[in-house]
């Protein structure tokens, strides 16, 4: 019956929480939360509520750039930020997470991995970002993606011992982060789009597409999810919805009008 209801709104243009179909959530950020990692933030997004931790380690480049730090993108769905989440490995659901999380960064080549070379072909640094949600009501992926962006952003590297050791109480230079990518999801049920749905909307949208947009508004990934397929011309119609959506978030964030600092 409560889908139901939702559907009936979202027919006339309306939602459950009084949202405009086009307008977020309210979105409050904190940087620099845990003091034992090197980057770390946490995004409120309406009750949606995650944290992203930033550890750099030594690691081996990949063959093919081996003058190349490496990003690696965990998630963990804890039991104690929703319900349906379960104990044990990922499952499907962390792992498509954090593989669209990563996938924005990297795409959008927002750090500058030559600068985390430290030997060639022998040793780089490795950039580990780790999710949680603490709460989940719906959209994690942006959440998440907004949370990683802003850890990257205030991560600092540790400096080096004489022994070439990780001195982690001595934060040196800040991560060479370049570009400051936004991940915009926008739901599609029926005739109607969405943007930040909840986590009750998520249950009657018919698919979604999350959409990694850069400040130039260059789209560098997309990641579609729901049974439902989609036309080129929802496509772009989404598209052009996370472009313009997303040049709004940017503004709020550096303004400050719905963050806190």
């Amino acid at each position: 019956m409560r889908a139901d209801y939702i559907l009936k709104l979202l027919e006339k243009d309306e939602r459950l929480d009084g949202r405009k179909l086009d307008q977020f959530r309210e979105i409050s950020i904190e940087k620099n939360i845990i003091a034992t990692a090197e980057g770390s933030a946490k995004v409120k997004l309406g009750k949606t509520e995650v944290i992203v931790g930033v550890k750099m380690n030594f690691g081996e480049p990949f063959p093919d750039t081996p003058d190349a730090g490496v990003l690696r993108t965990e998630a963990e769905l804890m039991p104690m930020a929703h319900p349906d989440f379960t104990s044990g490995p990922p499952g499907e659901d962390a792992t498509e997470i954090a593989r669209v999380i990563d996938r924005g960064i990297r795409e959008s080549e927002s750090i500058d991995v030559e600068k985390l070379c430290i030997t060639k072909g022998e040793k780089v640094w490795s950039v580990f970002v780790d999710f949680y949600p603490i709460n989940h009501d719906g959209n994690l992926i942006d959440a998440g993606s907004l949370a990683a962006i802003v850890a990257l952003k205030n991560t600092r590297i540790p400096e080096l011992d004489k022994e070439g050791k990780i001195d982690r109480e001595k934060l040196k230079n800040p991560l060479p982060v370049m570009h400051f990518p936004l991940m915009i999801t926008v739901g599609k049920v029926g005739n109607k789009m969405i943007i930040d749905p909840t986590f009750e909307e998520e249950q009657v949208l018919d698919s979604k597409l999350s959409i990694a947009v850069t400040e130039e508004g260059k789209v560098v990934a997309m990641q579609k999810s729901g049974s439902v397929g989609l036309t080129d011309d929802d496509v772009d119609n989404m598209i052009d919805i996370a472009v313009k959506k997303s040049k709004e978030l940017r503004k709020l964030i550096e303004d400050g009008k719905k963050t806190s600092k």
